[in-house]
């Protein structure tokens, strides 16, 4: 039996705790915040009982069907669907791109098969090998599309030129050639019905599980422990020795009203002049409640700073050197892994967190299994 302490009461930590104290280890699991679940975490307004999203929006989608069994034992999950809209120079559009969206931007009636042919007259053919975003997005929807709908937003939310972004922030370009505006793709999408933060602390209730709320990392803990797990910022483990990694944040605005403000979750704001990217309305993530009031934020993009609370990797090419070398110095430890989104400085969903926490726990078993020294990453570190 081992002793562990897990820095970060997030996804990641929650469900290795559990997995490791179902085989019987001591786990202690420490947060400094005054809450589990992370940036996930979830809490009633008091004044109009909605559940928020206290970080901003979280809506829950895989293809994983191992991941989607394992949330479904730790509460109850209500169907979901995403349907964003855009509002771009005065018009509201559905995203992702679709065929309702071109054709009211353009003004038409396309078929399936005319949206194509018009599409491909409109993207920049010149394009082979796109590299940054700017290539990406004016190789398969063109100049009009790209300036509408990714141009304002991507450059707010980054704070650079989307020309100076590498090609695979737009992984792919989802343009769908038929109504269908779901905004994800997978097979299970839901929402919990009583909030993450419920699931999260589901998750920890077990016997084995101590949980440590408004308790910081110190380097004295270490020699309490057999081993730890960190699901803090890689660099502040090292105390920013080599200097700090790059990140975004998000500011809110919070706002009342009464009845419905927006009749949506989530509505972008597409155009470079409006300060914010998008407007999300709380109790639209809840369709199966009804509140009389309402509460929506304003949310706002900006670097972050050493008090801000870290959400997006940059990953630019200096950020990428810097990570080069803490990952090198990382390799060196032997009484710490590092797990889940800032651990390895990778922007992670939901579900694919939860699915490496379960493979990392998989793994830990295994080396303890074998007398195996446990290593910094299970993950794939290379820059």
């Amino acid at each position: 039996m081992k002793n562990f302490l897990l820095v970060g009461a997030g996804f990641s930590n929650a469900v290795i705790a559990r997995e490791l104290a179902e085989q019987g280890h001591r786990v202690t699991v420490i947060d400094q915040r005054n809450h589990v679940a992370g940036n996930c975490h979830s809490e009633r307004d008091s004044e109009t009982d909605v559940m928020v999203h206290i970080y901003g929006p979280h809506i829950f989608h895989t293809d994983n069907e191992r991941v989607w069994n394992y949330i479904n034992r730790f509460g109850e999950w209500m169907p979901f669907i995403n349907r964003v809209k855009t509002i771009s120079q005065g018009a509201v559009y559905s995203l992702p791109i679709n065929l309702h969206t071109i054709n009211q931007f353009f003004g038409k009636t396309c078929s399936p098969a005319e949206a194509k042919l018009l599409i491909e007259s409109q993207a920049d053919m010149s394009i082979s090998d796109p590299q940054t975003f700017e290539e990406q997005a004016m190789r398969f929807v063109g100049k009009d599309l790209y300036k509408a709908f990714f141009y304002g937003y991507t450059k707010k939310q980054w704070g650079v030129e989307p020309k100076e972004l590498p090609a695979s922030i737009l992984k792919r370009l989802p343009v769908r050639f038929n109504y269908d505006d779901n905004y994800f793709a997978h097979k299970y999408q839901g929402m919990p019905k009583e909030g993450y933060t419920a699931i999260v602390k589901n998750i920890l209730n077990h016997p084995n599980i101590e949980v440590r709320l408004n308790t910081a990392f110190s380097q004295d803990m270490k020699a309490k422990f057999d081993h730890i797990f960190w699901s803090g910022p890689l660099d502040a483990y090292f105390d920013f020795e080599l200097g700090r990694l790059g990140y975004r944040t998000l500011d809110f605005e919070v706002f009342r009203a009464e009845g419905d403000y927006q009749g949506n979750a989530v509505i972008n704001y597409g155009d470079e002049n409006v300060p914010y990217t998008r407007i999300s309305e709380h109790k639209h993530f809840a369709p199966w409640e009804q509140h009389a009031k309402t509460i929506c934020y304003r949310e706002f993009s900006r670097l972050c700073e050493e008090k801000d609370i870290p959400y997006y990797p940059i990953r630019l090419v200096k950020d990428k050197a810097l990570l080069k070398q803490y990952v090198d110095k990382a390799n060196k430890e032997t009484q710490v892994t590092f797990v889940g989104r800032l651990g390895t400085y990778r922007y992670l969903d939901m579900d694919v967190t939860i699915k490496e926490a379960l493979e990392t726990a998989e793994h830990i078993k295994e080396a303890l299994a074998s007398n195996q020294v446990l290593a910094p990453f299970y993950v794939n570190m290379d820059v």
